[in-house]
């Protein structure tokens, strides 16, 4: 048994406070154990209670720590989940943490992947490439193809991606041949590529002469 000789808030984070017991020890908890547990000073936990207090305490911190992350940029669950594991969380700590934000509508890998695709799109990466980052950031493959049907098709992106640089002109072979090289590292198919070239009036003889 421990009595609990006084609680009070933490100086240096916010939303936690510290119990003191009778024999030194100093429990980092939440306002929500407070609540749970019905905390005050001059309360005796038995063993038991210990136990139950410092396990729910630490659920709390990994679930704050889980919100911070996600604050700061948006991410997979399973990279969260990864990176709360990195800063000491158990496997179990973190994947509550990451099923309860994923309930509180902070979490969504859906609403991510969307945003990868959109992101990486602007960038010039082709549909390859876009695959390989969903795959990267940890988006589950089951919301790949959803994601993907929001970015324009390769052939346009491939095409914008020239026009851009080469601004009305035709280029020689030698820049034809470097530029699509540089599509095909892009993520874009060699099908993509020729018809972009054909769009703007060039052809390509065949995916060999590329490489």
């Amino acid at each position: 048994m421990m009595r609990i000789e006084r609680i009070v808030p933490s100086q240096h984070k916010s939303g936690r406070f510290l119990a003191f017991l009778e024999d030194g020890t100093c429990l980092k908890i939440t306002e929500q154990e407070l609540l749970d547990f019905g905390l005050r000073a001059g309360d005796v936990l038995d063993e038991a209670q210990q136990v139950r207090l410092q396990a729910a305490a630490a659920a709390s911190q990994v679930q704050a720590a889980a919100a911070d992350l996600v604050s700061r940029r948006p991410m997979s669950r399973r990279d969260l989940e990864r990176k709360l594991v990195e800063k000491g969380a158990s496997e179990e700590q973190a994947a509550c943490a990451g099923q309860r934000l994923e309930e509180l509508g902070i979490l969504d890998d859906r609403e991510y992947a969307a945003l990868l695709v959109r992101h990486y799109s602007r960038m010039g990466y082709g549909p390859a490439r876009l695959r390989e980052k969903l795959r990267e950031k940890g988006v589950p493959r089951e919301l790949w193809d959803e994601a993907l049907e929001t970015a324009p098709s390769g052939e346009e992106q491939a095409l914008a991606f020239l026009t851009a640089r080469l601004h009305g002109r035709m280029p020689e072979e030698a820049e034809k041949q470097r530029l699509s090289r540089g599509l095909v590292r892009r993520g874009f198919s060699w099908g993509d590529v020729r018809a972009a070239w054909s769009r703007l009036g060039a052809s390509l003889e065949d995916d060999a002469s590329i490489f």
